[in-house]
């Protein structure tokens, strides 16, 4: 696995040394390796250039989103084909995305729970979505259908109005038995959307998140929940705050989606918020940056070197050198904030805003499953005395979600094309430095 990040010292990471009496690891032992896994609804994402007179002879409602069914996609993608106005045809989805990065930057496996198409030909969707899908995501455990998976038509008018046509295929069709037990049980995470909670409920795919999780709490593997969209949230968040508080360690969100959750507009105000349900959240706030929170225990409790900050909670980053922990593994819990503006003030030219949030989770999650990693090679480290639910600090995971999110913003796929470079320009090394 590679390491999560960069840092001056590596004094931890890899596992490698010449004092294996020391480090408690045998040198002719192979290195156990870890994993994660996600539930998805797999679909490919569709952008097109397209008039306002197309969307009506479609019966799609300008700046709108709407389902639609397979023949309405079917002609849709035609024409959209046949006169060339397509730009861009991605593997989508957000926990397909997830996998795909962090299995790109961790240079580590990853397991996605979903369907496809059992009768696959070149050039079709299901084609699409495994050509732009990282070789290390397994997708042996995805369920055959006869049906087509999911397609997310973004159809853009001269005056840059997005309209949405979503056509769900069978990408609601997973089915309990085809979440594998040992592997939820035995992976670093297991990575859900709330999207999978609102599928149709006659489908499979709810009933089968819902058994994924079960299996997890059943292991103790911390569950990542990332939300789908604040238009979701806000048509009930009593019952997403009683799910989070009942089955959820690290919530992802960003500031609308925070806001319809708890009501706060500030997003520090809510990430402390969602504290009161999540052992750890992480918040992107678009031009702002992005805020993370969390617990630790007092005892292991850091204090920063850079400038506290103000804010909701005044200087809330006085601890952001501590690392994240569960509440139920700390003796006196103690709540710790972290914050980091964009990383070199944003990218000059934001070609895709769809996908920086799964981004900046794919390498919070490189960090937690680092953690697993070393703790399964060198047990008996002393970075295990304390029972951290990640390997770095509050302040480190920032910056490496940060450098992701500018990376993924900077291009046209919400995947990224290849891991962070392993030096920086010598502008930027200062990033890493602070």
């Amino acid at each position: 696995m590679k390491f999560p990040g960069q840092r001056k010292s590596k004094h931890y990471f890899p596992v490698k040394s010449n004092d294996p009496v020391n480090l408690g690891l045998a040198q002719h032992k192979e290195q156990r390796r870890t994993h994660i896994c996600g539930v998805e609804q797999t679909l490919v994402d569709i952008e097109a250039r397209v008039s306002d007179e197309l969307l009506e002879r479609h019966n799609l409602k300008k700046g709108n989103s709407l389902l639609i069914d397979d023949e309405a996609a079917k002609a849709l993608y035609k024409e959209l084909k046949e006169s060339g106005l397509i730009s861009s045809e991605f593997a989508g989805g957000t926990i397909g995305n997830t996998l795909h990065n962090y299995s790109t930057l961790a240079d580590g496996n990853s397991v996605m729970f979903g369907v496809m198409r059992s009768n696959i030909e070149v050039g079709s969707y299901a084609y699409r979505y495994l050509c732009n899908t990282s070789s290390r995501v397994n997708l042996n455990h995805l369920q055959p259908v006869d049906g087509p998976i999911g397609r997310c038509f973004a159809l853009i008018t001269e005056c840059g109005e997005r309209s949405f046509a979503i056509s769900k295929g069978c990408m609601d069709d997973l089915q309990p038995e085809s979440i594998d037990k040992q592997i939820v049980q035995t992976s670093a995470a297991l990575v859900v959307s709330s999207y999978l909670l609102r599928a149709d409920p006659n489908a499979g795919m709810r009933d089968s998140v819902l058994k994924a999780i079960e299996y997890a709490k059943e292991a103790d593997v911390p569950v990542v929940l990332t939300l789908g969209t604040r238009f979701l949230i806000e048509q009930d968040p009593q019952f997403w705050r009683d799910f989070i508080r009942d089955n959820v360690t690290i919530l992802a969100m960003n500031e609308d989606e925070g806001e319809a959750l708890t009501g706060e507009s500030d997003p520090l105000a809510a990430a402390d918020r969602t504290l009161d349900w999540a052992d750890m959240v992480l918040c992107t706030a678009g031009p702002i940056g992005l805020y993370m929170a969390g617990h630790c225990d007092e005892q292991y409790l850091r204090v920063t070197s850079h400038t506290l900050l103000p804010g909701a909670i005044p200087e809330f980053n006085r601890h952001e050198f501590s690392r994240p922990m569960r509440v139920k593994d700390c003796q006196k819990p103690t709540r710790v904030y972290a914050h980091i503006a964009p990383y070199m003030g944003g990218p000059k030219e934001i070609r895709n805003t769809n996908g920086a949030g799964d981004g900046a989770l794919s390498a919070l999650l490189h960090d937690l499953s680092a953690a697993q990693f070393h703790k399964l090679n060198i047990p008996n480290s002393s970075k295990h005395k304390q029972s951290g639910l990640c390997y770095s600090s509050f302040s480190q995971i920032c910056k490496y979600a940060n450098r992701v999110a500018f990376e993924v913003l900077g291009q046209d796929s919400p995947r990224l094309m290849r891991g962070l470079p392993e030096k920086e320009d010598s502008l930027e090394e200062a990033y890493w430095e602070r």
